[in-house]
């Protein structure tokens, strides 16, 4: 039996706005915060000015905030911004679109470059079946390392992900929802496309 698909960014998309900082907010403080984006300005400005990639910078932003932590350190915060930090943050226009797919029964599948340890929890608590999302990586010692397992997922990363996860399925429709130039591959891999928020469009092949 072919399924149909709904494919869902999460910042911007289900979201009004970012959610990494602050959820970076929530494990370091405002003041260590502010302090951690000074130290890793010159990766966040090389980035600004496209000499350094969209994943380099970001890996130097989770070192200097969760490097050296540990998963038990950082999931009891997680799960407490899941119930309330990123109740304020959600869009409700987008989570209805979610719901038609829903009651459809079509395959809903949330795909973002922030993190799966609150994503993940997220997603289930909301009825996707699958979350793909940027995993920390863990050193030896289970420490966080700030790098991310197989790369951020944004941009092309996205659709060989969700390639890979539909690879044994019979997909007969696509549908996407996106915000940004992050999600402009996964956007062309669906049969029809919405652009949210200030690009808010549809597109059909």
């Amino acid at each position: 039996m072919s399924s149909r698909v709904a494919l869902f960014d999460f910042d911007g998309t289900l979201t009004s706005r970012d959610s990494l900082l602050p959820f970076l907010r929530r494990v370091r403080g405002s003041a260590r915060l502010m302090l951690d984006l000074v130290s890793v300005s010159p990766w966040l400005a090389g980035y600004a000015a496209r000499l350094i990639e969209n994943n380099e910078a970001k890996e130097a932003l989770l070192k200097q905030c969760l490097g050296g932590m540990t998963m038990d350190d950082i999931e009891p915060i997680a799960l407490e911004f899941v119930q309330t930090g990123l109740p304020d943050l959600l869009r409700a226009d987008t989570l209805s679109r979610l719901r038609e797919h829903q009651d459809r029964g079509d395959l809903c599948i949330l795909v973002s470059a922030s993190l799966d340890i609150y994503l993940e929890p997220w997603g289930r608590a909301e009825g996707f079946h699958h979350v793909i999302a940027s995993r920390l990586e863990q050193d030896e010692k289970a420490c966080i390392t700030g790098r991310l397992v197989g790369g951020n997922c944004h941009g092309m990363e996205k659709v060989v992900r969700v390639k890979h996860l539909l690879a044994n399925l019979e997909v007969s429709h696509i549908t996407a929802y996106g915000d940004s130039a992050g999600d402009r591959p996964m956007l062309a891999l669906a049969d029809q496309a919405h652009w949210v928020g200030k690009n808010a469009r549809a597109t059909r092949k």
